[in-house]
């Protein structure tokens, strides 16, 4: 019989983790997010994806999480149909065990027992009667019937995203061999006209040098509607736009939205841009825009995420990818975070701000208007060990002591016990407190001090 609050539990942990990865490009680092979130998230003892290689006979050990983080051991590559998880994927048919010592197929049941390893999930991941890899994953403790619920929808959402993922790179890299070198001598608006050779192209602004995926998406949507009307090629400050019209869309448009342009939208989300459709002259014409922002060059600047809400963690992982930042699960890198727990240790702290007070011991405080160059300056700031968007404490080390005290319900009498020093001492620091932050009482200095962190 399942939990109800448990199954809503792991239903929102699952979200999360598919959120960590929602529009990643790059299989391997969407691969790592998920077997990250499963040790993270659901306690696992490791976790790791093998991806099926071109030749079809070996597979790939791409990501391991947990007990085990090398990638190039004894398993980085195994056989179709060899060991469980070459079967798995051979025979697209998914395995799960409670007692993993016991089974007859475990070679080393020895390193079972010793690492005290009992839960056993492996699935195929497969689209249709297509296999692309494996998800498997070892626990410590029996696997609960509400996570083996949630499981299976988890596999469904990562197989989906890394065919995506895996798609986006292959073109990326035949359309690369197709042009050579010399695309980057053509101006993008020249090698559109020439796909969309029976529309007329308007360019607006000045043209520029664009990197290889924004360049390769916006051909893509050209190629895509190679039979438009009317075009328009725009630059501006923050980005470049392809805006195409196209006559007469209905009824085959509605196919073209649902399959070609829904693999666009999905690319350019991940590239922090957005596709738009709107309907013109009485459903007669569809015009199409696609807009993507200037990418910032990849850096080594990694930021984990850890937001509250999932639209949120979406959100600030695109703004991440925009500002060419490498969103990871890393506890060494700074973590942008709404939620209270994460602050812990030493870890270096941007806050989102969604609510007037923020809490103490954080580098950094932002809200939800930063933009993609922002948010990279910040990261610069807080892995070097300085602050950004928060005062530094102007009261001392005795007068924020009294503070909190304060805001725990003490009256001046129980301070002056609790700190062994006099009533009218108490009342002295208060009243260099209330100086200091120029405010008249103490509930003014209490709000004041929780809304800066110092409290």
């Amino acid at each position: 019989m399942l939990n109800p609050a448990h199954l809503l539990f792991d239903l929102q942990q699952a979200t999360e983790i598919a959120q960590s990865f929602a529009g990643c490009l790059e299989p391997e680092l969407l691969a790592r997010s998920l077997t990250d979130g499963l040790v993270e998230r659901f306690n696992c003892a490791f976790a790791r994806i093998w991806l099926l290689e071109s030749n079809q006979t070996l597979l790939r050990l791409v990501a391991s999480s947990g007990m085990y983080t090398h990638t190039n051991g004894f398993f980085g590559r195994v056989p179709m149909g060899a060991y469980k998880v070459g079967k798995i994927a051979q025979n697209r048919v998914s395995f799960l065990s409670n007692n993993l010592p016991e089974e007859p197929w475990v070679g080393n049941r020895e390193w079972a027992i010793a690492h005290q390893i009992q839960g056993f999930a492996g699935y195929p991941l497969a689209i249709g009667q297509r296999v692309i890899g494996v998800l498997a994953l070892f626990s410590h403790h029996p696997l609960e019937p509400e996570f083996l619920e949630v499981l299976p929808t988890l596999s469904t959402l990562v197989t989906v995203a890394l065919s995506t993922a895996i798609q986006y790179q292959t073109e990326k890299h035949n359309w690369q061999l197709a042009v050579g070198h010399s695309s980057s001598e053509i101006p993008l608006s020249d090698q559109i006209a020439k796909i969309l050779s029976g529309s007329r192209l308007t360019l607006l602004g000045t043209e520029r040098t664009l990197d290889l995926s924004t360049h390769y998406l916006l051909l893509k949507l050209a190629e895509t509607l190679n039979q438009a009307a009317y075009t328009r090629l725009l630059y501006d400050d923050q980005g470049v736009s392809l805006e195409i019209t196209v006559s007469n869309p209905l009824p085959a448009a509605t196919d073209l939205i649902d399959g070609h342009l829904a693999e666009i939208q999905f690319l350019a989300s991940g590239l922090g841009g957005q596709l738009t459709t709107q309907p013109l002259s009485n459903q007669r014409a569809l015009q199409i825009q696609l807009t993507l922002p200037y990418r910032q060059q990849p850096s080594d600047l990694r930021l984990e995420i850890a937001c509250r809400a999932s639209v949120l963690q979406l959100a600030c992982t695109q703004l991440a990818r925009a500002a060419g930042l490498t969103p990871c699960r890393d506890r060494n890198a700074p973590v942008l975070t709404d939620q209270p727990s994460t602050i812990a240790g030493d870890r270096k702290i941007i806050w989102i701000a969604t609510t007037p007070a923020c809490p103490a011991k954080i580098q950094a405080k932002v809200d939800l208007s930063i933009s993609p160059e922002q948010l990279r300056q910040v990261v610069e700031v807080v892995t070097q060990g300085q602050t950004w968007g928060i005062r530094t404490s102007e009261l001392t080390e005795r007068e924020l002591e009294i503070l909190t005290l304060l805001t725990q319900g003490h009256r001046d009498r129980d301070i002056a016990e609790h700190l062994f020093i006099s009533e009218s001492t108490v009342k002295f620091h208060l009243n260099n407190v209330l100086a200091k932050l120029q405010v008249r009482t103490r509930y003014q200095a209490i709000y004041q001090a929780i809304q800066q962190g110092w409290i």
